[in-house]
């Protein structure tokens, strides 16, 4: 081959891999986003995927990630548990979307959970849940139990005077975890068990008339009586309208919900549910100049006035932008890499602070209890003076009180048990 040939063929191998090097600069960043759009839970979930591609186009407004546009690959797993699992799997094999955000319930969580650990994906899951567990792909941006649960009943307890106590919640894992915390706590503080009724019901109940009306009746034994509800997605609509039917309202047996905000409350008459409260950790009210600016961007985005904005909704706000964040701070969209990036990122929240990825891949965040108003917002009644940083392992309960999440090398453990030192002893629990 002569001089002047190989020259030329080495430039034009050259110019390929310059062209190749430009085309996988420009692949875009692909989202997958995990929320049913049908089914008993869409009347929550849907909402956090418009929420989703909101954020999405303003990134991309804004240049991308690294000059890299963000592409939102979204699937319906249709309030079904298993096909959450399904989902997650094709996001990640078959779309090869480089992070998930979604899931509402715990048990799609945990369906999805050994997916996203075997084909190590990223999850971002942005709602309130039982705690109990901490993975290395998983990163919880919404409240564990002593972000929500615990200030709650604390609240009732000492700002109301509450004695007598309803556990009321959807039959699975994350109300019957929450309520089993919740009453080793309670007897803890005193409280003698035959004042703590608990109650469970399927997803989408909606005869509520009968437990309503036990409820009524174990509030009449002359104690101060309050619900603590984890009743998740659309039955919230029949038992809130069965509790003004018997004419329960919050002066009598008021109500705290878990898992009720605006975006429940914008499908029903809030009238009779005045008073009622719900613990959060934001609320649409907050006054903030980010609130404001997000409020504003939902409102353009959507295009209604009187579209809602909710605690979900801010988690995935959070969530996206410590993303963001990490994928800029690693330099690359690697798993590995955004995972120890992450920990101690810090964006603003919308109340007017700012949120820290713990080592347990936990986030700060502060506690809010509001009350319902009748044009369907909350009025903020009491909050904490600072963040509170999330507990993956509850110390209420005896199987996880020794438990400490750390996913910083060396301990690089979701589950160290302080007393043995050893990591992985309780690992059963996460699972029941």
């Amino acid at each position: 081959m002569n001089l002047k040939k190989h020259v030329k063929l080495g430039l034009s191998a050259l110019a390929l891999s310059i062209s190749f090097n430009s085309l996988a600069a420009e692949d875009p960043i692909k989202v997958g986003i995990l929320h049913s759009l049908s089914g008993t839970m869409a009347i929550s979930e849907s909402t956090l995927k418009d929420t989703m591609l909101m954020l999405i186009e303003k990134q991309n407004a804004a240049g991308g990630i690294l000059g890299r546009q963000l592409e939102p690959v979204v699937v319906d797993p249709a309030s079904n548990w298993p096909l959450f699992a399904e989902k997650a799997r094709e996001l990640l094999a078959q779309e090869k979307v480089d992070v998930i955000f979604g899931n509402w319930t715990s048990v799609s969580r945990k369906s999805v959970l050994p997916v996203v650990e075997e084909l190590n994906g990223l999850l971002f899951y942005p709602v309130q849940y039982e705690g109990e567990e901490s993975s290395e792909n998983v990163f919880y941006t919404g409240a564990a139990p002593n972000q929500q649960a615990i200030p709650a009943v604390d609240y009732l307890m000492n700002n109301i005077g509450v004695e007598r106590w309803v556990l009321a919640g959807t039959d699975y894992v994350y109300p019957r975890t929450t309520n089993k915390i919740l009453e080793t706590y309670l007897k803890d503080k005193g409280v003698a068990a035959e004042d703590i009724m608990i109650n469970y019901t399927p997803f989408g109940h909606s005869n509520w008339q009968s437990i309503v009306s036990d409820i009524k009746a174990f509030g009449s034994a002359g104690k101060k009586t309050a619900v603590v509800s984890t009743i998740n997605g659309d039955a919230n609509v029949p038992f809130y309208r069965e509790l003004g039917n018997q004419g329960i309202d919050a002066a009598d047996i008021p109500v705290v919900a878990f898992s009720v905000g605006e975006q429940e409350l914008s499908g029903i008459d809030t009238t009779p549910l005045v008073g009622h409260l719900a613990a959060w950790n934001y609320f649409m009210s907050v006054e903030s100049d980010a609130n404001y600016d997000f409020i504003d961007a939902w409102v353009e985005y959507t295009g209604k006035e009187d579209a809602v904005t909710n605690d979900p909704m801010e988690a995935h706000y959070i969530g996206f932008n410590m993303y963001v964040e990490a994928v800029k701070k690693a330099g690359t969209t690697d798993v590995d890499a955004v995972k120890d990036a992450i920990i101690g990122v810090s964006v603003p929240n919308l109340t007017g602070g700012f949120a820290t990825m713990m080592p347990n891949h936990h986030i700060t965040k502060p506690v809010l209890i509001g009350e319902i108003q009748d044009n369907g917002q909350f009025s903020v009644v009491w909050e904490t003076p600072s963040t509170v940083a999330g507990d993956a392992w509850s110390d209420f309960l005896p199987g996880s009180k020794d438990l400490i999440s750390d996913w910083r090398k060396p301990l690089f453990c979701g589950n160290f048990n302080v007393v043995s030192g050893s990591c992985g002893g309780a690992a059963k629990v996460a699972s029941e």
